[in-house]
C-alpha cells in the first residue's frame, strides 16, 4: 500500500473505532487485575464446573470423549483447508476463530482427562465407586447442592474431596485461560458464522466463488461443536468476556493493518478496506455487531440453565450448585 492510501481520512477514523473500545477492554481487565480479581477468583468455582457436565447421571468421560471428538473432527478440517490453500488460510478470520475454538477442546481435554484420572485412580477404588455412585443418582434437586458441596465427613463423595483441595486455588491458570478461551471462541464462532452466511454469501453471489462442503463446514461446525458443549458442560458464561472477544477481533484486524502497511493490496473481507467513504461506517456496524453475537451465547446459555433445570430438575444441574458454602459465604 502506497503512503497516501494512508493519509485517507477514512484510516484515522476507523482506527479509533478498533482503539476506543480496546482501550476500554483493556482498561477494564487491568482495573480487574490491580484489584485482584483475576478470573478464577471472580468465578470463585471449584475446578469441576471444568470437567464435570451439567447433568447428574452423565459420567465426565463422556465429556472427555465428546471434547476429544470435536477437536479430532476440527483438526482434520483445518488440515484439509490447509492442504487447499496452505498457511494462507490463517489470512482469514475464520481459521484464527476455528483454531481458537480448538484450542478450547485441546485444554477441555487436558483438564477433563486430569479430572476423571484423579477421581478414578488418586482416591483408591472406593472413591471411585463412590463418584460413580453419585453421577449415577437421580437425587432430589433441593439437596443437590448439600450432595455438591456442603456434605462433610465418612459419607462424601469424592468430587467433594475435589471441591475441598481445589477451593483456595479455584480453576487455576489452566481453568482460567479455558474460561477466557471459551468466552472468545463463543462471540467469534456467532460472529464468523453469521457474518459469512447473512453477507458475504449474498455478496459473493454470482461471481467466481464456490460454496463447498469444506468451506461451509468450516463456518458452521466451530459453533455447532461449541453449542453442544455448552449444553453438556456445567461452564459459567458472564458479560466481563466480552472484553476478551473485543481484544481478539481488534489483534485481527491489527494484524491485517500491518499486513497491508508491508504491502499486501487485497483484503479478506470487503468492510475491511479502507479506500471507500463508506469505511467508517462498515467498521462502526462490524463493531456494534460483536454485541448481539456475545449476547446470542449469553442467552443461550441463560436459557438452557432455565429451561433444563425445569424440565428436569432430578438430572440438571445449575453452574451455581458448584460453588461451595464456604465459597457462598466469601
Amino acid at each position: 500500500m502506497s503512503v497516501d492510501y494512508w493519509m485517507k481520512w477514512q484510516v484515522p477514523v476507523c482506527g479509533l473505532i478498533i482503539v476506543i473500545p480496546a482501550a476500554v477492554a483493556i482498561n477494564l481487565i487491568k482495573k480487574r487485575i490491580r484489584n485482584g480479581e483475576d478470573e478464577t477468583q471472580n468465578l470463585k468455582q471449584s475446578k469441576l464446573i471444568l470437567w464435570v457436565p451439567c447433568w447428574r447421571n452423565l459420567n465426565p468421560k463422556w465429556l472427555l470423549l465428546y471434547r476429544a471428538s470435536a477437536f479430532i473432527t476440527m483438526a482434520y478440517l483445518l488440515y484439509q483447508m490447509i492442504l487447499f490453500s496452505g498457511l494462507f488460510a490463517f489470512y482469514f478470520y475464520t481459521q484464527w476463530t476455528f483454531a481458537l475454538v480448538m484450542v478450547y477442546f485441546a485444554i477441555g481435554i487436558i483438564i477433563s482427562a486430569q479430572g476423571c484420572f484423579m477421581t478414578s485412580t488418586e482416591k483408591g477404588p472406593a472413591r471411585s465407586a463412590e463418584k460413580d455412585k453419585f453421577l449415577k443418582n437421580g437425587s432430589d434437586s433441593s439437596k443437590s447442592a448439600a450432595a455438591l458441596g456442603s456434605k462433610k465427613g465418612e459419607g462424601s463423595s469424592s468430587l467433594q474431596n475435589h471441591d475441598s483441595n481445589d477451593e483456595a486455588q479455584g480453576v487455576g491458570f489452566l481453568g482460567s485461560l479455558m474460561l477466557i478461551v471459551y468466552q472468545i471462541s463463543a462471540g467469534a464462532s456467532v460472529l464468523t458464522d453469521l457474518v459469512f452466511w447473512c453477507i458475504l454469501v449474498p455478496m459473493m453471489a454470482g461471481k467466481q466463488f464456490e460454496l463447498t462442503l469444506l468451506i461451509g463446514f468450516i463456518h458452521s461446525l466451530n459453533a455447532v461443536f461449541l453449542v453442544i458443549d455448552s449444553l453438556l458442560n456445567a461452564l459459567p458464561f458472564h458479560w466481563f468476556g466480552f472484553n476478551y472477544f473485543i481484544l481478539w477481533s481488534v489483534t485481527y484486524i491489527t494484524f491485517q493493518w500491518i499486513l497491508h502497511a508491508f504491502g499486501f493490496t487485497w483484503w479478506p473481507y470487503p468492510f475491511l478496506e479502507l479506500s471507500t467513504p463508506w469505511a467508517p461506517l462498515w467498521y462502526l456496524g462490524m463493531a456494534f455487531i460483536h454485541v448481539p453475537c456475545y449476547g446470542v451465547y449469553i442467552m443461550l446459555v441463560k436459557a438452557q440453565k432455565s429451561i433444563f433445570s425445569k424440565l428436569f430438575p432430578q438430572a440438571f444441574v445449575r453452574s451455581h450448585q458448584w460453588i461451595s458454602p464456604h465459597q457462598k459465604a466469601a
